[in-house]
Formats: C-alpha cells, sequence, structure tokens
C-alpha cells in the first residue's frame, strides 16, 4: 500500500468528483453514483432528478462519518446513459476510483449506486480498494459479470413493486454472485417503488448503516460469508 496522498482539501468538483466532505488526510473514501439512462450520449444536467435523488444520501453519509476523516463524494459522469457495451457509467466509475488514489492515497471506497449507478459500482467493485457496494434499486440485467466480486460485500436493496428496473433480477444477481465467491445479500424494502420517495428515511437509515459496515469490515481474504435473506 502507498502512503497517503495529501488528500482533496476542498470541497467542489474535482476530476469527475463533486466533493461534498473533504478532511485534510482522508483515511477512507465513500463514492455515491446516480442513476441515468440505458441509451444517451450527451451530458447529463447537473440538476437533474437521478442526481438530486442521492443528495440525502450523501447528506446522511456525511454526517454519519464526520468525525471519521471519510471523504465523500458524487460522481459526475461523462454521458447521461449507459450506451450498450460501451458501459459509459463504469468507465466514469473506474476513472473516479483512480481520482480518488490520485488525490488522497490507496485508502479503502465504498461505493453506493442507484439504477444505472449500481450497476456501474457493481462492475467497478472488483477494484482491489473497494470493500464492498451498497446498490439501491439496481439494474442487474441477465448476464452481467460477478466473477470480479468474489470476496467483496454486496448489499442489493430493492422494492419488489418498482416498476423502472427488476427486483427478480437483483435476486438472481446475488444468487450469482453469492456463487461466484461474494458475500452478497438482497435487502427488501417494505415501499420506495424505484424513486425511492416513500419511505425515504428507511433507504438513507439502511444504507448508511451499511456504508459503516463496509468501512469498518476487515479486508477481505477472497472467500465467500454469511449470506443475507435473499
Amino acid at each position: 500500500m502507498t502512503a497517503p496522498a495529501p488528500g482533496i482539501r476542498r470541497r467542489g468538483r474535482v476530476g469527475l468528483l463533486n466533493v461534498l466532505s473533504a478532511p485534510a488526510v482522508p483515511t477512507a473514501a465513500v463514492l455515491l453514483l446516480h442513476g441515468g439512462r440505458s441509451e444517451g450520449l450527451e451530458p447529463p444536467p447537473r440538476a437533474g432528478l437521478p442526481a438530486l435523488r442521492m443528495r440525502p444520501f450523501a447528506a446522511a453519509l456525511s454526517r454519519a462519518l464526520a468525525d471519521r476523516n471519510v471523504l465523500v463524494a458524487t460522481v459526475r459522469y461523462r454521458h447521461r446513459g449507459w450506451n450498450g457495451v460501451r458501459a459509459d457509467a463504469a468507465r466514469d466509475a473506474e476513472a473516479a476510483l483512480a481520482e480518488v488514489v490520485r488525490t488522497v492515497g490507496a485508502v479503502p471506497v465504498a461505493l453506493v449506486g442507484h439504477s444505472m449507478g449500481a450497476r456501474a459500482a457493481l462492475r467497478a467493485a472488483g477494484h482491489p480498494l473497494v470493500p464492498g457496494v451498497v446498490g439501491l434499486a439496481p439494474w442487474c440485467p441477465p448476464g452481467e459479470p460477478v466473477e470480479h466480486l468474489a470476496g467483496r460485500r454486496i448489499h442489493l436493496l430493492h422494492d419488489e413493486a418498482d416498476r423502472v428496473t427488476s427486483a427478480r433480477e437483483t435476486w438472481e444477481f446475488v444468487r450469482r454472485a453469492r456463487a461466484a465467491g461474494a458475500h452478497a445479500e438482497g435487502v427488501p424494502m417494505r415501499r420506495g417503488g424505484h424513486a425511492m420517495l416513500r419511505g425515504a428515511a428507511d433507504w438513507q437509515r439502511r444504507t448508511t448503516e451499511l456504508v459503516v459496515g463496509l468501512l469498518d469490515a476487515p479486508p477481505s481474504d477472497g472467500r465467500s460469508g454469511e449470506h443475507g435473506p435473499i
């Protein structure tokens, strides 16, 4: 592991990162990735609904981690859509991880993503500094790769009433990830749909608890561990 870098000493935009909490010497980081579209090469709007949905989660995490020297940032996509084999959001997630390493050093980085952002986080979770992912109403289409998730802690929250992304596909992804050696669980949410508006406090509380658990967990040994209810 490399020595810590000087750190990001200001809030605001740093490359693909929109930094919300910037301790002088971060000991860990949390990156939040919002949703998007299946197709779209244009840049996402700065104040679009997908980005706005993640603000309460970012605020809750910043409060919970305020005394722990954790960098909290959202990821700014270069393109609005996933765009098929281009997987643009996943490429931006990987670039954001590289930005963290360049600026603050080799610290654990927990990933939190909603919808397309969860798919991007799961794709990027093979990075050696990522202990795991919290995915919110994730987009997990059949055939998504899982082999790189061995040893990672994967928590996927979904309301089965979601009509935008499929909870059934999420539970199947969890099953496949477990078989590949991930510590994976599916967490059924009682309400909220895809936008996570109803019962929003429950989504934010559960996400914060899971992220704290990811950052507190010992380094992975690459073996599958305890499984969740789904």
